[in-house]
C-alpha cells in the first residue's frame, strides 16, 4: 500500500506544480478547487485514449474526445442533465476549455449528446477505463480487504412484470446426485467464464425489496449496483442486475471480476452474502473469507452441516471481528456516489444506457478517492 501512496503523492505534486500553473497561465485565470479536481480526475482518466474508430452506418459524433471528457465532468461535478451540462458549457469558458471545445459552435446539440452517449454506452467506455485504471495503479499493491455490497438504483421505467410459470408436477423423482444446480453452485463449478456467469443474471428493470440497517424494509423500481470496494474506498469493480436479484447471486462473477484486477486478501461480507459455494469460492482464490452469518433456519442448517463434517469451528476469531468492521468503508463509498457523482440522478432508460451512466460516477470516484491518499 505504500507503493500506491508514493505513486500517487508523486502524481499529485507534478499536477500542483506543473499542470495547475500552465493551465491558469494559459487561461489568464485562478483555478476554483472544484475545477482543480476536474482538471486533476480528466488528466488522471484521460478517457478519450479508450475511444475506438469508429465504424459503421450513422454519422460518428463531433469531436467524441470533448464529448467523453463532458460526460465524465457530468459525473464530477454533479450535473444532472445533459440538457443542463450543454447549458453550463456554453455559459462556462473555463470548463469548456477544459472539456476540450475551443468555442461554444463546437459544442453539440442535445440530440447529439444522447446519440454520444448511446454510441460510449455500447462501446462500454466508461467500463474499460475503468477496469484498466485499477489494473495500471495496482499492478504492484496488495490490496488487504475486499468488501462487497450491493445499493439500490431507482429507474425511470416501468418495471417489467413477472412471467408466471406453470409446474408440472413430475411423475418421478430424479435419481439421487442429478437434482439440477442452483446459479450459485454452477458458479463456483469453475465451468463458467466470467462472460458466461454476467450473461447468466437477470439485469431488466424490476420491483426491488430490501431491508435496511435500520430494520424497516423499502421497495423501489430498478436496478441493484453491486461493488466490490479496498480498504480506502476505491471501487475495484461493479456490475448492474435487476433489483430482484439476490445478492449472493451476484458474489462470484463480482469476486472473479476483482481477482483479476488487483492482488487481495481478505472478502468481506454482510448476511446476504452466507452461502457455502461462495465461501469455498473466496478460499479457492487464496481469500480468507469473513462472512457473517445467515439469520435463524439458514444458520442453524448451515452449523449442523459443518458440525457433522468437523470441517471447522464457526464462531469468529477476535481478530475477524475486527477486520469486519472495516466492511462499512463500502456503504461511504455508495453514499458518496449517489450524493457527489450522480447515482441519485439516472435519467438514461435500458440496461446498458443506466450501467454506463453509473460507471462514469463510479470512475469519478475511482480517480478522486486515489487523489485522497496524496492529500
Amino acid at each position: 500500500m505504500s507503493n500506491l501512496i508514493n505513486t500517487i503523492s508523486s502524481y499529485w505534486n507534478k499536477l500542483q506544480y506543473d499542470l495547475f500553473p500552465d493551465l491558469e497561465n494559459f487561461l489568464d485565470t485562478q483555478l476554483s478547487k472544484k475545477m482543480k479536481q476536474l482538471v486533476a480526475l480528466l488528466d488522471m482518466v484521460c478517457i478519450e485514449k479508450y475511444i475506438p474508430k469508429i465504424k459503421g452506418p450513422g454519422r460518428p459524433p463531433k469531436n467524441p474526445a470533448a464529448v467523453a471528457r463532458s460526460f465524465l465532468a457530468k459525473a464530477i461535478l454533479g450535473i444532472p442533465t445533459t440538457k443542463l451540462l450543454i447549458e453550463r458549457l456554453h455559459g462556462d469558458k473555463i470548463l469548456r476549455i477544459i472539456c476540450g471545445f475551443e468555442n461554444r459552435s463546437q459544442i453539440p446539440g442535445e440530440s447529439s449528446y444522447s446519440d454520444a452517449f448511446a454510441l460510449f454506452a455500447s462501446l462500454q467506455l466508461p467500463k474499460i477505463a475503468h477496469e484498466i485504471l485499477i489494473k495500471e495503479v495496482y499492478k504492484d499493491v496488495i490490496v488487504g480487504h475486499v468488501s462487497k455490497d450491493s445499493t439500490a438504483i431507482k429507474g425511470r421505467e416501468k418495471a417489467v412484470k413477472k412471467t408466471k410459470v406453470i409446474k408440472v408436477k413430475k411423475e418421478k423423482r430424479a435419481p439421487k446426485g442429478c437434482a439440477e444446480l442452483t446459479r450459485i453452485q454452477k458458479q463456483a463449478s469453475g465451468k463458467m467464464t466470467i462472460s458466461e456467469m454476467i450473461a447468466d443474471l437477470p439485469t431488466y428493470c424490476n420491483v426491488g425489496k430490501k431491508t435496511c440497517s435500520t430494520g424497516h424494509a423499502y421497495a423501489w423500481v430498478g436496478y441493484k449496483l453491486h461493488m466490490s470496494v479496498d480498504d480506502n474506498g476505491v471501487p475495484l469493480a461493479a456490475l448492474l442486475s435487476s433489483a430482484s436479484l439476490n445478492d449472493s447471486q451476484a458474489a462470484i462473477p463480482l469476486a472473479e471480476i476483482t481477482n483479476q484486477r488487483v492482488t487481495s486478501l481478505y472478502d468481506l461480507m454482510d448476511s446476504g452474502y452466507h452461502a457455502e459455494g461462495i465461501e469455498k469460492h473466496s478460499k479457492s482464490l487464496g481469500h480468507v473469507p469473513i462472512i457473517d452469518r445467515a439469520a435463524k433456519g439458514e444458520r442453524q442448517k448451515y452449523e449442523k452441516k459443518q458440525e457433522k463434517l468437523a470441517c471447522e469451528n464457526l464462531r469468529w476469531l477476535p481478530a475477524e471481528k475486527i477486520r469486519y468492521k472495516k466492511r462499512t468503508v463500502i456503504e461511504r463509498s455508495y453514499s458518496r456516489l449517489k450524493d457527489e457523482f450522480g447515482a441519485l440522478t439516472v435519467r438514461v432508460k435500458g440496461t446498458v444506457k443506466v450501467f454506463a451512466h453509473l460507471m462514469y460516477g463510479v470512475l469519478s470516484q475511482t480517480a478522486d478517492q486515489l487523489l485522497k491518499l496524496a492529500t
